[in-house]
């Protein structure tokens, strides 16, 4: 199915130079003379780049065919995360190189998408927000204002900043985007 640049949507995979790439950010620009680009930010999906690329807006791509499918993580040994299919019971394996800074939103037991390709494992798709637990923090400064933050680690090892109320043991809300705090759980 072939679609054109000035049909781009957020979220949209296409084939480019053979390989799976999903469409992040796009902006039309028309300039004073000439056709209309396409200013785009893409993900390659084999080797994780970015790129920012122009495109005319008539060029014309095939849709590149993801499938998702529903696992559960199991554990992680050494560099390598494994996925069991809940209905195959298959497992998938990852390398931390394409979990990259998702590794610090994966608890034991959550279910997460895997994301294929011909077949490929290509990345694995996380919720936008996880529930994680307070492993070290400091005490609350006595006096602190409310909006004051502190340094806190994850039961994952993710370093965050929180509120002083936040005590070691606690569970919190955090976005898997940036890693930033949410709130109480």
């Amino acid at each position: 199915m072939a679609i054109e640049a000035g049909d781009f949507k957020t979220g949209l995979t296409l084939l480019i130079d053979g390989d799976p790439w999903v469409v992040l950010d796009f902006m039309h620009v028309k300039p004073g003379k000439g056709a209309a680009i396409l200013k785009t930010k893409m993900k390659n999906l084999k080797t994780g780049s970015t790129q920012e690329r122009n495109f005319n807006a008539s060029t014309k791509f095939d849709a590149a065919e993801i499938q998702k499918k529903n696992v559960q993580f199991s554990y992680k040994a050494d560099t390598t995360y494994y996925f069991m299919d809940m209905e195959t019971f298959d497992q998938y394996e990852l390398d931390e190189e394409h979990i990259d800074f998702k590794k610090y939103f994966l608890v034991d037991g959550m279910e997460v998408q895997i994301v294929f390709w011909n077949g490929q494992v290509l990345d694995v798709a996380i919720p936008e927000k996880v529930e994680l637990t307070i492993a070290e923090t400091t005490p609350a400064i006595k006096g602190a204002p409310s909006s004051q933050t502190k340094d806190a680690v994850t039961d994952t090892g993710l370093s965050i900043r929180v509120p002083q109320f936040i005590e070691e043991g606690e569970k919190i809300i955090v976005f898997t985007a940036d890693g930033k705090y949410s709130g109480r759980a």
